[in-house]
């Protein structure tokens, strides 16, 4: 063997050897939320209060006025009470409301209703309000129609989805994503945020042992998640192509040696 086929032999498996060692992840890298107060003896309170969301304009809303007489009720909505009202979000938005520049929402024979800043249960009881001057004991309902959350980076199921309740956790979300691949930092998750006048945004620690009190935790209407990747994904990536290269480096070594056995 020449010295320099000893040479490319040597490097070729030193680097096949890092290949194959390389993209461990240690167990304590993919634990959530590792509180030590947390035991299978008894449950550990955290307190935490879910922030109410102030309607904003370009928001949709679904409402719907209902009173005794049917004909009547079908006056005051975009759609009739009766019958099947499918349920998906074109449809929704279709025949939801959407807040103008200003605010307002326009409703049939009742004309515009401003519901700027105010929480869904406060749009409500304003609009309940302004009904009750044309009917008499009329029940409005409103729901938020474009609560949507996106959820994008090293998780199994990047996209986006409508909540159909009046909230959604961090975990939940990234449950519908189909949580974390291996390779996503846990560590270092964006949160961006819609808020007066612009956008905010947050770095979040999931396995931080006070995550579950943080006022982060609960997640507002067009909020969106970015899983940043681990350096172990970066690292193996690297070290995939070293791999490759070890392989190329042996390949050709090989070669050198049958080409001397048979000269």
């Amino acid at each position: 063997m020449t010295k320099i086929s000893a040479v490319l032999l040597y490097l070729g498996g030193i680097l096949l050897l890092a290949s194959a060692t390389s993209g461990c992840i240690a167990k304590r890298k993919l634990v959530y939320i590792p509180n030590p107060a947390f035991n299978t003896g008894s449950a550990t309170n955290v307190a935490n209060i879910q922030p109410e969301y102030q309607l904003q304009p370009k928001d949709v809303l679904s409402i719907r006025i209902k009173t005794l007489d049917p004909k009547t009720s079908d006056l005051f909505n975009l759609q009739s009470n009766t019958g099947f009202q499918p349920f998906d979000p074109p449809a929704l938005f279709i025949n939801g409301y959407s807040l103008d520049d200003e605010g307002d929402v326009t409703l049939p024979e009742i004309g515009k209703v401003n519901v700027r800043n105010l929480t869904i249960k406060e749009a409500e009881q304003k609009i309940q309000a302004k009904t009750g001057e044309y009917l008499g004991n009329a029940t409005v309902l409103v729901k938020l129609v474009n609560f949507k959350v996106t959820v994008l980076g090293e998780v199994q199921r990047p996209g986006y989805f409508y909540v159909y309740n009046e909230r959604v956790t961090l975990l939940e979300a990234l449950g519908q994503a189909g949580d974390l691949t291996d390779f996503g930092e846990r560590k270092n998750i964006t949160l961006v945020r819609q808020v007066k006048g612009g956008s905010e945004a947050i770095l979040i620690n999931l396995q931080d042992p006070n995550l579950l009190a943080s006022k982060y935790y609960y997640l507002m209407p067009n909020d969106v998640l970015y899983v940043q990747p681990a350096k172990a994904k970066l690292d193996r990536g690297n070290l995939n192509l070293l791999g490759f290269l070890g392989l190329f480096l042996s390949t050709i070594t090989s070669g050198i040696l049958i080409y001397q056995v048979f000269k």
